[in-house]
């Protein structure tokens, strides 16, 4: 057949699949031959040149041995450039035929207890004396806040105050022990407390106050101390030194039902079923809200706006308050149910309580402040699980990297087969996992802050009581017992120590930088300046702001709540970027 006598028209498609290229022709003739064809390519594939050339057999197959290779280079070039890296396919781990109680998150930021790595098969039959009852000793979370009221509230001592150029505040107790021949010194600082014990034996003469504070504190630079002759200035000073000292305590309780891996599907249970129920009465009694004469850890005891009833109990002369998920307050139409996270977000540590063997993610709950989670699941005793069998309970616990490891310690395998057992160690844990929360870094701060201007607080009232004393005017009066006021009820004494101290820190401002009034027009609300600085607490303000009304009883005084431009602030901690539910009249 003559080729030069053919004219073609060629489309060139390239369709990759598993044998690689395929390269189609169409010719105006339909009816072509696969030798015909075979020519063709091979002509297209050869020189520029359009004259006609005898094909050989050696030819040939040399021609066809180059196709098949520039094919294969071009295949191999666009799946390169196709070429993606899929991620790992989501592998959940069976520890004994389960899954874990808790899963980490994807970004990391969280340990766990017991550690995934080291979990092997549990048997709920297997006996637990490794620890006793008398190995849950509940933490401390200032050893020294009473030192004051036990050794020096009592005894006769001497207070002294001073303003060190770069140590601030300084609040300086003295007491001499004539039966032990010593001296106890304590020094408040903004970042803590030094306390010492000094032999009466070391001195020629008995040192002055400032050489007693160069003795415990090296730094100090202050020449002389003033005198407190302020006679409430003991009440002062120990609700100072106690102010991180809480009997309460309130937890939340999440209920995660099968398949339940976000916080929307989480929140949004409402019905208990009967081992939730039971595992409820674990904890402690459930309470009618309304009259409720105990610590309500901010819920609604007059109108109902926190629900009707709530989960209570005492354990080891504290009060423990329970935010449990499926009595709080449920909103149609509302994904993230901010009533119930209003509260449960504001909370340190939360309970899990787990339906099924679907394991919790920690970073599902968003929360500025739940930095530990406690999941239980109820497992079966013996392999085929008796009728009227209570059964045993898993436990796991999570927490920030930054939280430290706090006991009482898991024992091995984490089975509790005794309820009383059981609630003595969540009891002794929970407590535990919020004081071992205050030591992160976020907390740490905070409570830096609170310190120092509850310090900056005392410091100011016991020097302008002393001047009163001593007949002369104070620069500005304040409110009786301001400062003396213990720490009434909040979340585990930090919240309430935060509020104070924010009303100290407004009193600075207007005996420090505003000028004095005149006649009697009403008093200008202060703001909180708007720094840098003072940004995290303007951030915590926010959460203060929304728990304000619900910490305290409707009939109580206006004037203890911040007010302010400065204070009106929506956003809630518990869901960033999202805004808090705004208060019930």
């Amino acid at each position: 057949m003559d080729r030069n006598g053919r004219n073609f028209s060629r489309k060139r498609s390239f369709t990759f699949g598993a044998y690689g290229g395929v390269d189609k022709f169409i010719c105006e003739s339909e009816s072509r031959s696969p030798e015909s064809l075979e020519h063709n390519i091979l002509e297209i594939l050869d020189s520029p040149s359009s004259e006609t050339k005898p094909v050989l057999a050696a030819t040939s197959s040399q021609k066809v041995t180059e196709l098949f290779e520039i094919i294969a280079k071009l295949q191999g070039s666009r799946l390169e450039e196709q070429r993606c890296e899929f991620p790992p396919p989501l592998r959940l781990l069976k520890i004994g035929g389960a899954l874990p109680l808790v899963l980490p998150p994807k970004s990391g930021g969280y340990w766990i207890d017991p550690p995934l790595q080291k979990c092997v098969e549990t048997s709920p039959t297997c006996s637990q004396h490794a620890f006793g009852l008398e190995s849950y000793d509940i933490m401390e979370r200032d050893n020294e806040a009473k030192i004051y009221q036990q050794f020096f509230r009592h005894r006769y001592h001497h207070s002294f105050t001073a303003s060190d150029s770069s140590l601030g505040p300084l609040v300086l107790s003295v007491c001499l022990e004539e039966e032990e021949k010593r001296l106890r010194v304590i020094l408040r600082l903004k970042e803590c407390s030094l306390h010492g014990t000094f032999s009466v034996s070391l001195f020629q003469q008995l040192p002055t106050a400032v050489e007693l504070a160069r003795m415990l504190c090296e730094n100090v630079t202050v020449s002389r101390f003033e005198t407190v002759n302020y006679l409430k200035a003991p009440e002062l000073i120990a609700a100072f030194d106690e102010h991180r000292v809480s009997r309460n305590f309130k937890f939340g309780v999440l209920y995660q039902k099968e398949g339940q891996l976000t916080e929307e599907d989480i929140l949004s249970n409402s019905e208990e079923n009967e081992e939730f129920v039971d595992f409820l009465s674990v904890l402690g009694q459930t309470v009618k809200l309304r009259g409720f004469t105990g610590f309500r850890g901010g819920l609604d005891i007059s109108h109902g706006q926190t629900g009707s009833e709530a989960v209570f109990t005492s354990f080891h002369g504290r009060e423990i308050m329970f935010h449990v998920a499926t009595k709080l307050p449920f909103t149609n139409g509302d994904a993230q149910q901010l009533q119930r996270k209003r509260h449960i977000g504001n909370d340190i540590v939360a309970l899990v309580y787990q339906e099924g063997n679907t394991p919790f993610i920690p970073d599902v709950i968003s929360s500025h402040f739940l930095h530990c989670f406690i999941a239980v699941r109820r497992v079966k005793r013996g392999p085929e699980g008796e009728e009227g069998d209570g059964g045993a309970f898993q436990v796991a616990v999570t927490a920030r990297e930054d939280v430290p490891p706090f006991g009482p310690p898991l024992p091995s395998p984490p089975i509790f087969t005794e309820g009383s057992v059981l609630r003595e160690f969540l009891l002794t844990k929970l407590i535990n996992a919020e004081i071992s929360c205050y030591k992160s870094d976020r907390f740490s701060r905070l409570e830096v802050r609170t310190r120092s201007s509850l310090l900056e607080g005392l410091h100011s009232e016991l020097t302008t009581r002393s001047q009163c004393m001593l007949g002369e005017p104070p620069p500005c009066p304040l409110p009786l017992g301001e400062g003396g006021k213990g720490a009434p009820e909040g979340g585990g004494g930090f919240i309430e120590n935060f509020k104070r101290a924010m009303r100290v820190r407004s009193h600075s401002f207007d005996t420090l930088g505003s000028p004095k009034r005149t006649g009697g027009g009403t008093p200008k609300t202060k703001v909180f300046p708007n720094s840098s600085e003072s940004q995290a607490q303007l951030n915590i303000l926010r959460k203060i702001t929304e728990m304000n009304t619900s910490e305290k009883d409707t009939d109580s005084e206006p004037s203890q709540r911040p007010t302010g431009p400065g204070l009106q602030l929506t956003d809630s901690l518990a869901s960033p970027g999202q805004p808090s539910p705004e208060e019930e009249a």
